[in-house]
């Protein structure tokens, strides 16, 4: 691109951009005294409330500013108040770690390293506005994956970039140019036009910035890039030059989708395809009233010679002015005596040949007769090649009628000379009728403009070659596609693909490397219309040798070519431009090929497939070695988010809640047409009447990531991204109650001997261990959601519902307890220790300000920050599958226990009985009587054998086959509801019975199954009987107490 500003103009900018930082920081500063006050003044309340209560139990008088972080000076590691606050705050544990890890450069990567790199490019954010909700999650995964590996001994490298986004930018600041100023970009010129395009890029990139770092993303900001700063441009012009050179790039008059809004050929991508099924009418821009579509036109060609006339159809009767021939079958015996005819056009004269072509022509659809416009529909563009028809463009670039219309139409918009044309058929006798007919529509994302197919000069790249390379990658698993369902659409789209149209005719851009030789001599001095006076060069001065040698002592023009590069060339490029290419950087020799990339599906065509053929066209080698597609993300009603709609969602509302009227005030300062601001304001009224509640960015990324199970879609509901700011105050407790049992001289020993412990702290430990190995062997096969419900089960599930409250009892002041006690603090604080680490690559702020609570041990070499820590491993030593088992009856037992309390006296403790059949069994109840009496909530707990008799006015339930559980409730028993509980057990085990019978009867089981599934399925099969047996015992024994 040519440079748009001057020094002085860059030295105005800077200094700008200072004052608008000095101002920021002093508008956070008096933000964050505000809060300090604020929060001060809820602990203080919060303070009175409990007086009482303190008083009651001696408590000391605690002070409101004990629980207020001190404020951190930018940079500098975390201030943390002396006490836990006693309730998570998202705003209070997210702030100031952001900073302090970066500064501290965490986040940088060393090339000279001799840790296995692995590298991600971060997909670059278009600078047009702000990130959405869809970025926020490739953000989450990103991140996670980048902090397990760095934690993992890996040299991990995150490049930032952000996107030009040529047309989307484009069209945004025209559209704002036009609102506030009343001016076209053709009123402001060129170079002032850019000049408000880098005004908006400084504008928005900041806020860019700004809300990946909100969002936790542990980027390389040293290796921070744009796709149009020098390296990168460097990096296009040096791309379109070698690849021109090796025949894959050339010039050619083709048909392209034409936007006439923007003047322009647009990409596949920004193009909305929609079917219509009947006669539709659309608002089109640029036209007063709404034009008609979906409707079939047939209209008849008179011919020559007398033969009569031959009958057409089509949706866009405008284009029958570029008409240059008539198609039909050659076997379709209605017109075999016409093959070689003509037809005369009647508005002009020309004559239209009727030539046959199987490959286009349909005999049974319509009449069998197609008219051909090859400069203005891709089949007829290439049926016109085929016959070497004439190819006569009708509209001027922004929709209008040209002189080869006709002079009765010249001068008219497209879609006016619709109507005309049919009026003047019908006056000709011509018009024949019109009928709701299917159709395939496109239209601009950008403008909404109705997409025009137009035969242009443009610049192509011939994809055939690339594409084959691309296909053979991932069928060799050089490149593996994940979820591996898309490999199916990356080899149909590569299989059919065409060649890239890769010029546009825009402004902001990459600005074609070149440059056209306009001849005193020459005839026609029309940019282009002599293919051989293009000169491709790396700049003007190699342009101007280039022309001297190929035209010497020839008088000449030179023009650079006015139009610039589709954006997804530059992006294209992006992992080996970032790395330095066509460099060779140390980067690049170390980072390349990258390890992964990770994107939604809706880009695996457009983008991911331009970086594989370029890559290893350019760099020698595919530019990732795996490709992880996340599903898109759509509302709670399962909508694409528009901002039409008003559903789409910025993170950093997610993350700070907003009010509904905050919510509206975006929309308004945003570029939607004022009949769609009102339609996004009622969208946002019905999803968030009361506004987005705080959440978070802990608890926006683990909902996030926990959503990836959901295939090509996520409906995401910000009611469970809130229920995951619920559980971070579970995190906070648990970790508040393990500072108040560890105590303030607890130290952490360096070896912990397992052996020795209670079984319930054996127990923890070898299942946190399976949560390690399965989070661990969830990311390494990129089932995220995998990961975060291992951790999510093992902290809620069995840390805090299960360990927790069975070791709160050793807690008490008994001496003999004490060995069992410092068994307990040591293991507790294993579990908060490595259930943070686990955590820490899904919820970075939270397990950090956590983390650097905890004591350490006095021998162990401390890492600074629990993001540079090591990541939990699996410790062979900590499983125990005995111990497993004995918990998962117990854990049986308490959960039957828990259900036959009444809900109208949940807090009562009551007593209870287990009825074990088995000496085995008994064992493990009689050595966890104890936990089972904590956990249930019972007041006494009686095991029972099959020769004792059961206690009157007991609630019954079955764990299973072995055992049974009895609850006295003293004359609360409700025989009814007991029977119905049995009942539904029967009928639940009988299913199971019958299913696995039928199962076991089918034909070819014997002979199919292994033995060892036989052996297992009988072993079912009995147990199951022997549970129906114990039902009907029970069954009998409240018939008979009852």
């Amino acid at each position: 691109m040519e440079k748009a500003f001057d020094e002085k103009e860059m030295e105005r900018k800077l200094k700008k951009d200072q004052k608008a930082r000095e101002k920021e920081e002093k508008r956070l500063k008096a933000k964050q005294k505000e809060a300090i006050r604020l929060r001060a003044q809820a602990v203080s309340d919060e303070s009175k409330k409990s007086e009482k209560k303190q008083r009651k139990r001696g408590a000391v008088d605690e002070n409101p500013e004990d629980f207020v972080d001190p404020e951190t000076p930018a940079g500098q590691k975390k201030l943390l108040a002396s006490q836990m606050a006693k309730q998570y705050s998202p705003s209070a544990v997210e702030k100031s770690w952001y900073s302090w890890w970066e500064s501290s450069q965490y986040f940088v990567a060393d090339a000279s390293s001799s840790k296995p790199p692995f590298v991600i490019i971060f997909p670059p954010p278009n600078v047009t506005g702000v990130l959405h909700i869809g970025h926020a999650i490739t953000v989450a995964i990103e991140d996670a994956m980048i902090r397990w590996r760095r934690m993992s001994g890996y040299n991990a490298l995150w490049v930032p970039g952000m996107d030009h986004a040529g047309i989307a930018t484009q069209v945004v600041v025209e559209k704002r140019l036009m609102r506030e100023r009343n001016l076209s970009r053709h009123d402001l010129g060129r170079e002032k036009f850019l000049s408000e395009v880098l005004r908006w890029k400084d504008q928005h990139g900041g806020t860019i910035l700004k809300q990946l770092r909100t969002l936790g993303a542990s980027l390389d900001w040293s290796r921070e890039c744009f796709t149009m700063d020098d390296n990168r441009s460097k990096a296009v012009t040096e791309a379109f030059v070698r690849l021109h050179k090796e025949g894959l790039i050339y010039r050619d008059n083709r048909i392209v989708n034409w936007d006439c809004s923007l003047r322009t050929a647009i990409s596949d991508i920004e193009v909305d395809y929609f079917e219509l099924t009947e006669e539709t009418l659309l608002e089109v821009p640029a036209c007063s009233t709404p034009v008609q579509f979906g409707a079939l036109i047939n209209f008849a060609y008179p011919l020559e010679e007398g033969l009569g006339e031959i009958i057409v159809a089509t949706t866009r009767i405008e284009t029958m002015l570029g008409d240059t021939a008539i198609a039909v079958h050659p076997q379709d015996e209605r017109y075999k005596h016409l093959h070689g005819k003509y037809a005369i056009h009647p508005f002009n004269g020309r004559k239209l040949k009727i030539i046959c072509d199987a490959k286009l022509v349909n005999p049974s659809f319509g009449t069998g007769a197609v008219k051909i416009t090859p400069a203005h529909d891709p089949d007829d563009f290439d049926t016109g090649k085929r016959h070497k028809l004439e190819f006569i463009t009708i509209f001027t670039d922004d929709g209008i009628i040209n002189e080869n219309g006709g002079p009765q139409f010249k001068g008219m918009p497209r879609f006016s000379a619709r109507a005309a044309i049919i009026d003047a058929l019908k006056a000709k006798g011509l018009y024949r009728d019109t009928k709701s007919n299917m159709m395939r529509l496109g239209r601009c994302s950008r403008t909404k403009d109705i997409v025009e197919p137009m035969m242009k000069p443009q610049w192509f790249v011939d994809c055939s070659t690339m594409a084959k390379a691309a296909l053979d990658a991932v069928k060799s698993k050089r490149i593996e596609i994940i979820p591996q369902q898309y490999e199916q659409d990356w080899y149909r789209w590569l299989e059919n693909i065409h060649d890239w149209c890769i010029s546009r005719q825009l402004w902001w851009g990459h600005r074609i490397p070149a440059w056209y030789v306009t001849l005193e001599e020459d005839e026609e001095k029309e940019m282009g219309h002599y293919i051989d006076h293009w000169i491709i060069a790396r700049n003007e001065s190699d342009a101007i040798l280039e022309a001297k040698q190929r035209f010497p002592g020839k008088n000449y023009q030179l023009d650079q070519d006015p139009d610039v590069l589709d954006t997804w060339f530059s992006s294209g490029l992006f992992p080996l431009s970032v790395l330095g290419w066509p460099d060779s950087t140390a980067d690049l020799g170390f980072f390349y090929p990258t390890a992964v990339l990770e994107t939604g599906l809706d880009i695996l065509f457009f983008w991911v497939a331009r970086m594989v053929m370029m890559g290893m066209q350019l760099g020698g080698d595919v530019p990732f070695k795996k490709v992880y597609l996340h599903p898109i993300i759509r509302d709670a009603h399962g909508r694409k988010m528009a901002k039409c709609l008003g559903n789409v969602i910025d993170p950093i509302d997610v993350i700070n809640g907003t009010t509904l009227e905050d919510l509206g005030k975006k929309l308004e300062n945003g570029n939607l047409d004022p009949s769609e601001l009102d339609k996004a304001k009622e969208g946002q009224k019905k999803d968030f009447p009361n506004g987005i509640p705080e959440c978070g960015t802990d608890a926006l990324r683990f909902a996030l990531i926990s959503y990836t199970s959901q295939s090509d879609k996520i409906n995401l509901n910000i009611k469970r991204v809130h229920g995951y700011r619920q559980w971070c105050n579970k995190l906070w407790n648990a970790i508040r109650f393990a500072m108040n049992k560890l105590g303030d001289q607890y130290t952490p020993p360096g070896n912990i001997a397992v052996c020795s412990m209670p079984p319930v702290c054996k127990w923890i430990l070898s299942v946190l261990n399976k949560a390690v190995g399965k989070t661990i062997s969830s990311l390494e096969a990129f089932k995220f959601s995998e990961a975060t419900s291992s951790i999510y089960s093992w902290w809620q599930y069995q840390l805090c519902d299960v360990f927790i409250e069975a070791i709160k009892p050793y807690f008490n002041e008994s001496e003999e307890l004490e060995p069992a006690r410092g068994a307990c603090r040591d293991t507790l604080w294993l579990c908060m220790d490595t259930g943070l680490r686990l955590l820490h690559p899904f919820m970075p702020y939270i397990t950090e300000e956590l983390w650097q609570r905890l004591p350490q041990p006095n021998e162990a070499c401390r890492k600074d920050s629990i993001m540079i820590s090591e990541y939990p491993s699996v410790v062979q030593e900590w499983t125990n599958d005995q111990i497993e088992n004995e918990m998962e009856t117990v854990l049986g037992v308490v959960s039957k226990l828990r259900s036959l309390r009444p809900h109208t006296d949940i807090r009562e403790r009551h007593p209870a009985f287990v009825l074990c059949r088995g000496v085995d069994v008994a064992a493990t109840i009689q050595h966890y009587q104890s936990q089972i009496t904590t956990l249930a909530s019972i007041s006494s707990l009686k095991i029972l054998t099959e020769d004792d008799p059961i206690p009157h006015d007991c609630a019954t339930n079955i764990v299973n086959k072995d055992l049974s559980v009895y609850l006295q409730l003293r004359g609360a028993v409700n025989t009814e509801v007991e029977r119905e509980k049995l009942r539904k057990k029967r009928d639940e085990i009988q299913r199971q019975h019958d299913t696995l019978s039928q199962k076991m009867n089918a034909s070819g089981y014997r002979e199919k199954a292994p033995q060892s599934k036989q052996d297992e399925d009988m072993k079912r099969i009995n147990a199951l009987l022997e549970e129906l047996e114990i039902i009907s015992e029970a069954e009998s024994e409240l018939n008979a107490n009852h």
